[in-house]
């Protein structure tokens, strides 16, 4: 994996990371935000993964349901979060993953082994995001504060 930060004329930090083959996408992220101390951004990426595995997060049950996804698919969106749970950076997002028969499956990203790449652009926010765990539905949500 390859990171590396851009000058931003704005003040926020733009983190570029090069996911590699064979790496999984998710640890990848996070361990990059915990390195760099990025406890809330906005993410997005483009690539491909070898396999991967998404989530529907059933109400009843209060957690995912578990997609397998056990084909080689391209990341046509990856969208998201990251923000700070317990006190480290947690990313939260979904994903819309495109198969050979231009067929599509999507939901949280639960893991992705990436194959060729994964181009992830990490665009810092507010310092203060924070999530807290909602009681009613079980959901990591943002609370707008670091102090909420």
């Amino acid at each position: 994996m390859r990171d590396v930060e851009l000058a931003a004329t704005d003040g926020r930090r733009v983190v570029v990371i090069a996911v590699e083959a064979g790496e999984e996408a998710v640890a990848g992220v996070n361990e990059v935000a915990r390195r760099r101390g990025i406890r809330a951004a906005q993410v997005t990426a483009v690539g491909g993964f070898a396999g991967a595995e998404v989530g529907y997060f059933d109400r009843s049950a209060r957690d995912y349901l578990r997609i397998p996804v056990p084909e080689q698919v391209e990341v046509l969106s990856l969208v998201g979060d990251i923000a700070e749970l317990h006190g480290e950076p947690a990313l939260h997002v979904h994903a819309v993953l495109g198969r050979r028969d231009g067929g599509t499956v999507g939901g949280h990203l639960l893991r992705g082994e990436v194959w060729p790449t994964l181009e992830v652009m990490v665009t810092e926010v507010a310092a203060g995001l924070a999530k807290r765990v909602d009681p009613e539905t079980g959901v990591a949500m943002l609370t707008g504060t670091a102090y909420g």
